[in-house]
């Protein structure tokens, strides 16, 4: 997958990754799809971004004698990660339309082009 695109869909798979309930960093990374090749490196830095963003919540807790960091979803996560569904029919349409025009370049050109 293409990095540029991988990078619109990591902060949506992240806060899934918490949808129900809390989670924290090694647990994320093991959640995540396989294919976006999430390490500890991209991971922690976006926890962050998400965190600035008021999207997540971090709570620290004591396990096996050491501080974890346990992320939750704020309100506003639960907000985008909605946003996001609502918006899937738009990247079906972008898709679609990728497919379409590498089978049939002319006809679908034109096909958009009258829909104007």
């Amino acid at each position: 997958m293409d990095t540029q695109l991988k990078r619109g869909f990591l902060d949506a798979c992240v806060l899934a990754t918490m949808a129900h309930d809390e989670s924290y960093g090694y647990k994320i990374i093991k959640d995540m799809p396989a294919s976006l090749g999430m390490s500890e490196s991209t991971l922690y830095p976006l926890l962050k971004r998400l965190e600035s963003k008021g999207l997540i919540q971090v709570r620290k807790a004591e396990h096996n004698g050491r501080l974890r960091k346990y992320y939750s979803l704020t309100d506003q996560g639960h907000v985008f990660l909605t946003d996001f569904l609502d918006g899937k029919q738009e990247i079906e349409n972008v898709i679609s339309f990728v497919e379409k025009a590498v089978r049939e370049p002319s006809r679908t050109l034109a096909t958009n082009c009258s829909e104007r």
